[in-house]
């Protein structure tokens, strides 16, 4: 009985040792610049990815009308006409998805003109 319970206890660490993840180092921080066209009505792109204490820097370009970003749960609030981009820097100390908005009315289809911030952990993998 002694040898089946030492083999069923082996068994059964080698399986948490396969499953269970290692502790990762978490990556550094890096910079993020990403422009983001505006145009009626829409974001390109309308996601943007980026990982926990990553420092973003924003350029808005209009390509038709005036526009704005306004990012939910950061003080991000940037206006751009056509022909003069603007920008932001943000350091992204929340997890989780954040909508960004047209701040500026830019026509009938502005409420639905939104986009995503998506921070991550900041993980290796």
């Amino acid at each position: 009985m002694r040898p089946t319970l030492l083999a069923g206890l082996t068994a059964l660490l080698a399986m948490a040792a396969l499953l269970l993840p290692l502790p990762a180092a978490a990556r550094t921080p890096t910079e993020h610049h990403i422009e983001v066209n505006a145009r009626m009505f829409a974001f390109d792109p309308h996601r943007v990815r980026v990982g926990l204490g990553d420092r973003v820097t924003i350029t808005l370009v209009s390509d038709d009308v005036v526009h704005g970003v306004f990012v939910d749960g950061y003080d991000v609030d940037i206006r751009a006409e056509p022909g003069k981009p603007a920008t932001a820097t943000f350091t992204a100390d929340r997890l989780g998805k954040f909508r960004f908005r047209c701040s500026v009315s830019c026509g009938t289809m502005h409420p639905f003109m939104i986009g995503e911030l998506v921070v991550g952990p900041n993980i290796p993998f």
